[in-house]
């Protein structure tokens, strides 16, 4: 039997996405969740978890925080996320991420199961009609993906704060921690992103699209 995790925080898109499985596949059943913390919850609640299919906005996962977390603790099970963000660098960055797959909130139901099919072969699965220009995507802009893949989520949470403007006292007062983590953490960034300044930081990663 298929398990799937549809991981998403709009209860009519997890109705319409749980019809379409079912449609698609003979065998299937379902875990929900809506929120990074309730997905890491059902992740450790429910075992053998065949795939998750998840939104980069529930709340928790600022974008690609949410991903990267998931994968982090659950490395093994395969990712698609479905989103309805789907920019040529959100998908290439998705897949830097360690996506197995992305999907379009519009995909049509034969696409889904195209895609699941693929990913649960232990394919990394795109539209093939963009393929070509998520391959030819900026570098520069995958080499930093991979980079802040090294990153905790303590210095990823430092991260998005340092690129939306905040000072380090303001960053300790945002997250309860002291001044002094919050240094710490951005000398890790510092080295991890081999950069020397907050405005290399924030050039380095303004295509990454971290709201």
């Amino acid at each position: 039997m298929l398990k799937f995790l549809i991981a998403d925080d709009h209860p009519l898109f997890r109705d319409a996405l749980e019809g379409t499985l079912k449609a698609s596949f003979d065998d299937v059943c379902f875990v929900e969740s809506d929120s990074l913390e309730t997905t890491l919850d059902a992740l450790k609640s429910n075992k053998k978890i065949s795939m998750v299919l998840l939104d980069l906005t529930m709340p928790g996962c600022d974008n690609y925080y949410g991903l990267l977390r998931v994968k982090e603790v659950y490395p093994n099970v395969p990712i698609v996320v479905i989103s309805a963000s789907d920019s040529i660098e959100t998908v290439a960055q998705v897949i830097s991420f360690g996506a197995t797959g992305f999907l379009s909130k519009t995909s049509s139901a034969a696409t889904i199961k195209e895609a699941v099919l693929a990913c649960l072969d232990g394919q990394t699965w795109i539209c093939e009609d963009i393929k070509e220009q998520v391959l030819a995507v900026d570098t520069d802009v995958k080499t930093i993906a991979q980079k802040l893949k090294e990153l905790t989520p303590k210095q990823f949470q430092v991260l998005r704060h340092v690129k939306n403007g905040l000072m380090n006292k303001e960053i300790a007062a945002t997250l309860d921690v002291t001044e002094a983590t919050v240094k710490a953490h951005i000398g890790v960034i510092f080295k991890k992103l081999d950069v020397k300044t907050r405005t290399q930081i924030v050039l380095a990663i303004e295509k990454l699209q971290l709201e």
